[in-house]
């Protein structure tokens, strides 16, 4: 690869680092090209990029990168997949549903809206993570339960106020 090539794949990935809020770092290491193959579908499917890099490009875009993100770049030993997704848990499914069948692909790591996870075993807490949608339909929800209630007990009250009324007048 020559100086130019690296250095267009260093802007390359500097972009995508810069754009994208979630970036897993994962070994895919030991699949053989069918189970590959499949893994890119599924990541297609949930509308995550995936992407062989090389360590010392990736580094150096992460220098680049106007984020920080930290302890990450220890990470970048051995084979390493980049995966960007819009959706802050959509890898993490990718990857748990995966190894139902395989041990790989092994994360090594994650930046997540500016949080830092290191490591395979925090695997189950980036697949609980909620989406922003999902936050945000939360809180409405959570917002809108009050008015339901007040209303809700208003209109049984009304209901409630012209039973009794009716009784009387038929007496």
């Amino acid at each position: 690869m020559t100086r130019e090539e690296k250095s267009q794949v260093i802007e390359d990935l500097t972009t995508q680092l810069t754009e994208g809020g979630i970036i897993y770092l994962a070994d895919i290491s030991g699949l053989d090209a069918l189970s590959t193959s499949n893994l890119r579908r599924a990541c297609f499917k949930a509308n995550v990029k995936l992407a062989v890099v090389k360590n010392t490009l990736l580094a150096k875009a992460m220098e680049k990168s106007d984020k920080d993100f930290g302890k990450l770049s220890e990470t970048l030993k051995g084979n390493t997949s980049l995966m960007i997704s819009d959706t802050g848990n959509a890898p993490a499914k990718v990857i748990k549903e995966f190894r139902k069948k395989s041990d790989k692909p092994v994360l090594k790591g994650a930046y997540v809206e500016e949080a830092i996870y290191i490591g395979d075993n925090q695997l189950d807490t980036l697949v609980n993570i909620k989406s922003k949608e999902e936050v945000i339909g939360d809180i409405i929800g959570l917002l809108q339960s009050p008015a339901k209630n007040v209303i809700s007990a208003l209109q049984s009250g009304g209901n409630k106020l012209s039973g009794i009324l009716k009784t009387l007048s038929e007496r």
